[in-house]
Parts: C-alpha cells; sequence; structure tokens
C-alpha cells in the first residue's frame, strides 16, 4: 500500500507532534468555558498540517508554496492565540514560551522546505 507524498515530509510530522500539545492547550481553555477560544486554536493548528498536505497534491511547486505560505500563517496565530490564553490566565509564561519556541522551529522548517521547492 503506498503513502500519501505528504506522510514523508518532516514538517507534517513535525505539525503533527506540535498539534497534540496544542490541542491539550485547547482542553484547558475548553475546561475554563472558552469553547470558541479553544475551537480557534483547534482550527489554526490543523490548518498548518492540513495545508501541507492538501499542497502536496498540486500539480505545481508554485502552487504547493503558495499552501505552505498558508501553513506558515497558521503557525503565526497559534502563536498569537497562546499569547492570548497567557494574558487570560489560561497558560502558564514557561508554557506559551516552550510552545513558541516549537513554533518558531516549525516556521523556520515550513520556509526552508519552502524554498528548496521554488
Amino acid at each position: 500500500m503506498g503513502n500519501f507524498r505528504f506522510e514523508d515530509f518532516e514538517i507534517w510530522k513535525d505539525a503533527h507532534i506540535l498539534s497534540d500539545r496544542l490541542f491539550d492547550v485547547a482542553e484547558l481553555a475548553d475546561k475554563k468555558k472558552l469553547f470558541k477560544f479553544a475551537e480557534q486554536l483547534r482550527s489554526a493548528v490543523m490548518s498548518i498540517s492540513n495545508n501541507i498536505a492538501e499542497g502536496s497534491g498540486s500539480f505545481s511547486d508554485k502552487e504547493f508554496a503558495s499552501f505552505l505560505n498558508i501553513s506558515r500563517r497558521s503557525v503565526f496565530e497559534c502563536a498569537n492565540i497562546l499569547y492570548i490564553f497567557e494574558r487570560r490566565s489560561i497558560i502558564s509564561t514557561e508554557l506559551r514560551i516552550e510552545l513558541y519556541q516549537e513554533l518558531i522551529r516549525l516556521s523556520k522548517k515550513i520556509t526552508a522546505f519552502r524554498k528548496t521547492i521554488l
């Protein structure tokens, strides 16, 4: 049985590992009955891996690069949401900083990967 192209990409695998951690953070917001906050984070983090996967099905590298750009922008959205979560005392400063570092690493990897296909 074959794989989809995206399953071989390190950035897609990293996005999934990070999504598990951010889904845990979304559950913290759910516990405080901040369901819209939680859903926004879930949506943003899913957009990261979804756009890598969707873009990998493109027929051109230029189109794939566009999806990678959307994926990277979703990384930034997650960072902003975590900042709000910290300000609203949903997460600690330490957790926000730790997750920021992972988001920054992923953003850099997506950017580097994008450069290799253009």
